[in-house]
């Protein structure tokens, strides 16, 4: 039985301790098996899908919390609309001019697939954001998630068309350079993405991006 077993349970009869009714738990899921990411909260004080986090599995009595660096909605509902921002900001999609067909894009080997595809794994739960020291108001930190999709795209033979601008996003407030490597981003995430290593590799070319921008004048 897993945690949002329990709010479904609670749902179907919705009681106080001394057994008055009440209204039921607000949350939000969707698949139930860690692929939408929108059933992401605390549990015991950490950040986890509800989905995958089994009941026998945790420490007793179970402590449920929304996230603490988002506007709470209800309950546990939270607004993450910051992450979308975010992934604007870095422009993280592959652009397509027209809406007339173009014809099949360029042709990826395997090895750029098996590269590619632990980045396309993310499922928007802000996870990562949540354990990030580094994510605040006072910092504007786009976090983790943006960063590593800006790692995705610059790699697509078609998404690397806007690889310079994605690079420049994150030069200014709250781009690459306030990343403090506290590596909680790569320890929480539950599609295993390995945020570090796309960290590390983003910041390098947003270095070498400055250092070309700086020769050219």
């Amino acid at each position: 039985m897993n945690v949002i077993s329990c709010f479904m349970d609670i749902a179907a009869n919705p009681v106080t301790r001394e057994g008055k009714p009440t209204t039921a738990i607000f949350y939000e899921s969707n698949c139930l098996e860690e692929v939408c990411g929108s059933c992401a909260m605390l549990i015991n004080g950490r950040t986890r899908m509800a989905c995958s986090a089994l009941v026998d599995n945790l420490d007793q009595p179970i402590r449920i919390e929304p996230f603490t660096k988002f506007p709470v909605v209800r309950d546990l509902a939270v607004d993450r609309q910051v992450l979308f921002e975010n992934l604007k900001r870095v422009k993280a999609w592959v652009p397509v001019d027209g809406t007339y067909a173009l014809g099949s894009g360029p042709r990826m080997s395997p090895e750029e697939q098996e590269y590619a595809y632990p980045l396309s794994r993310c499922i928007s739960c802000c996870c990562c954001m949540e354990a990030c020291p580094q994510f605040n108001e006072q910092t504007g930190f786009v976090g983790a998630a943006a960063i590593s999709q800006v790692r995705l795209f610059n790699t697509h033979p078609t998404g690397k068309a806007l690889k310079s601008e994605r690079l420049h996003a994150l030069m200014g407030d709250g781009g690459i350079h306030e990343c403090g490597y506290a590596q909680n981003c790569v320890e929480v995430c539950p599609k295993d993405i390995p945020l570090t290593r796309s960290i590390a590799e983003v910041g390098g070319a947003v270095m070498k991006q400055a250092l070309f921008d700086l020769f050219k004048r």
